[in-house]
């Protein structure tokens, strides 16, 4: 695999904050205050003792911002960013090539790194604890171990599954962190953002109408309000109003409570095809043609959250929050 099909890198200029929807500080930063808190202890505390940053793990649903803490967290500490993809390291000269274009200081970012296979996680563990690599070259049918010594650098991993991570690579992150959901008053400063960013006014209902359906989720929230301001740019308004919000949003097929076709789907074949459950989370994706990662990682964690489904050791369950949200009566699923 080709260097630049598995590492991008992005320098200290960066766009202009008002061209750029992603806050570039933690100041800027809405929602998750504790974490945000701490690391700018943290941040602050390595550029007093001059060293790097503790390598830093960032898990929770998806769309809560880890990306984009990452790239805050590099911009405060006025550095570059290198970022990767688990599924994209395949081999230890992807891992090799990764580490040897980092300067001192760098962050190495690496999305979904629960995906990364064990034995480059095992490549890994030197680089994180003594900022050197042991690779085995083998030439001429024998083989040979090179010890390549690294710059300090912070890894920041995200991923949507912790508990995927093997205990010794999570074990070698200094700072742990887990994502909430949002609140609809963060969202709504969310959306106002948004708004401010990309030049189009809305109204304050219909900002909040965006920040209340969109599943508590900013990159949610901020797609939403892209699509939106499609219709209004077609229909030649300069500003987004309620009306136009409710109207957009029924066209996405967003339901009053934020679930869109897929969880509906969802809700449905669990409630109509197997009788509300216990059924398991492949015979699900297929019934609704998804795939099972999917699923888990976009589809479940919200309608858990929100008390639509639950989970046991036979399988999914429809609540009784999902019959009435779907307006099916409990009792005609059971004959």
């Amino acid at each position: 695999m080709e260097e630049e099909n598995i590492l991008e890198t992005n320098s200290l200029e960066t766009d202009n904050f008002e061209n750029n929807i992603r806050p570039q500080s933690l100041k800027e930063y809405v929602g998750q205050e504790e974490i945000t808190k701490n690391l700018s202890v943290f941040i602050e505390a390595s550029k007093i003792r001059n060293e790097s940053l503790d390598h830093v793990l960032l898990y929770g649903p998806p769309g809560l911002g880890k990306t984009t803490l990452a790239h805050i967290i590099a911009n405060e500490l006025g550095v570059n960013i290198k970022t990767a993809s688990g599924p994209s390291i395949e081999k230890s000269g992807d891992l090799a090539a990764i580490l040897s274009t980092l300067e001192p200081g760098d962050v190495l970012f690496i999305d979904e790194i629960h995906r990364m296979p064990k034995f480059i996680e095992e490549i890994l563990y030197p680089a994180m604890e003594d900022f050197e690599m042991d690779l085995v070259l083998n030439t001429d049918g024998k083989s040979r171990n090179i010890k390549i010594d690294l710059p300090p650098f912070t890894l920041v991993g995200a991923t949507t599954r912790a508990g995927d991570i093997s205990s010794p690579l999570r074990d070698r992150f200094g700072i742990v962190s887990k994502l909430q959901y949002y609140t609809e008053e963060e969202l709504l400063q969310i959306v106002n953002r948004t708004s401010r960013v990309l030049a189009m006014p809305i109204e304050e209902s219909a900002a909040r109408l965006i920040a209340q359906r969109c599943r508590k989720t900013p990159r949610i929230a901020n797609r939403l309000f892209k699509r939106i301001r499609d219709f209004a740019l077609v229909e030649n308004v300069e500003q987004i109003s309620k009306k136009l919000a409710e109207d957009s949003l029924k066209r996405l097929k967003v339901d009053d409570y934020g679930l869109d076709a897929i969880d509906i789907e969802y809700l449905t074949s669990l409630i109509t095809k197997f009788n509300g459950g216990p059924v398991g989370v492949e015979t699900i994706a297929t019934s609704i043609g998804e795939e099972v990662s999917t699923v888990e990682d976009v589809v479940e964690p919200f309608l858990l959250q929100e008390g639509f489904i639950k989970r046991t050791p036979r399988g999914r369950v429809a609540e009784n929050k999902a019959y009435e949200h779907l307006q099916i009566d409990h009792y005609t699923t059971l004959f």
